[in-house]
């Protein structure tokens, strides 16, 4: 989907909001690196996703699904059914991002960044990453993308996500992260977070990742590599949401690169 920005080229737009200023951006971070990411890697390996447990707390989370409504933080709002996206909606953030948003995407884009080189040096592909988020947005800003591109979803009772890929322009980074926001059995039944891969000359494989309230999926945006009897091959992959079959279901979604 295709949008255009008054924003400017590149600046401190895209510093995290200066009213929500208190939150300790130091200590996301330290949640991020104190995660598994031996384990996660070799997952996201493995088969394209890893849960990455308690990344948020529980109030945390509510915060965020609560200012849903609060106009002034989004860019657009999107009607799923209105585009044949399935049913639900919702919103992109506009810069400057709430600090929790912010310092989660910066934290999480340096480890993510080094699986997203090994693949590509598997598949051949010559896209390097930057040390830093800010960095990498700056590349993203100079081609043109520059809308932020993180989100907030939001399905009631038979809403659901059809299978799709977040690929917004020419720079693409090939990994993003899914955080629950609800507590499943208690703010909603069903909605469950599904994963297709398609394997070249093979039938699709699908996978149903188990969430938590807190919990995030690190997942593979388009493909990743597979290795075979020849070499590594790409894998395609595609994610959505299952119908949720009572209550509320609430997402933060953080995708790394802007789009147009």
């Amino acid at each position: 989907m295709r949008r255009t920005s008054s924003l400017p080229l590149f600046g401190t737009q895209i510093e995290a909001d200066p009213g929500t200023a208190a939150v300790d951006a130091a200590g996301y971070a330290a949640r991020v690196a104190t995660q598994d990411w031996m384990r996660i890697g070799a997952e996201l390996d493995e088969r394209g996703n890893a849960v990455l447990p308690g990344l948020l707390a529980p109030q945390e989370c509510a915060a965020l699904a609560e200012a849903y409504d609060d106009d002034v933080r989004y860019r657009s709002r999107v009607t799923m059914a209105r585009h044949g996206f399935g049913r639900g909606e919702y919103r992109y953030y506009r810069y400057p991002l709430p600090a929790p948003v912010q310092a989660l995407r910066s934290a999480l884009y340096p480890p993510l960044s080094q699986v997203a080189a090994r693949w590509n040096r598997a598949l051949g592909d010559a896209a390097s990453y930057p040390p830093t988020l800010r960095d990498y947005l700056r590349r993203c800003h100079e081609a043109g993308q520059r809308c932020p591109t993180p989100l907030l979803l939001r399905y009631g009772e038979g809403d659901y996500n059809c299978l799709h890929q977040d690929v917004y322009g020419e720079h693409l980074f090939p990994l993003q992260v899914a955080i629950l926001l609800s507590e499943p059995g208690r703010d909603f039944d069903g909605g469950e977070f599904v994963l297709t891969e398609q394997r070249p000359r093979m039938q699709s494989r699908v996978e149903v990742v188990p969430l938590r309230q807190g919990d995030a999926v690190a997942f593979a945006v388009r493909q990743r590599p597979q290795s075979g009897a020849c070499g590594h091959y790409r894998v395609a992959l595609k994610h959505g949401v299952s119908r949720v079959r009572a209550g509320r279901r609430h997402t933060l979604g953080l995708i790394f690169h802007d789009a147009l």
